[in-house]
């Protein structure tokens, strides 16, 4: 399906990019901090987003777990 010479490629091409990006992080990266700050949330806002959260987990499950089409049990074929 794919042959070798595209597979390599692929791979080069990839790592250059993956080492082109990192250094450019690196480099406008700020100086670092021993100390985090804290960001006071509205209590709405994380009961929101937990609620959230939780809604697209169950929705999840839905589709994937309970979600099973009943078919229609296909005829016994009595000739065989």
């Amino acid at each position: 399906m794919f042959n070798k010479k595209y597979i390599i490629g692929a791979l080069v091409v990839l790592s250059f990019l993956i080492g082109t990006t990192s250094s450019l992080a690196s480099t406008q990266m700020p100086e670092k901090t021993t100390q985090f700050r804290r960001i006071e949330q509205p209590m709405s806002l994380k009961i929101g987003v937990t609620l959230g959260g939780l809604a697209l987990i169950g929705t999840e499950l839905w589709w994937f777990v309970f979600s099973r089409t009943k078919y229609p049990q296909a005829p016994l074929d009595k000739n065989n």
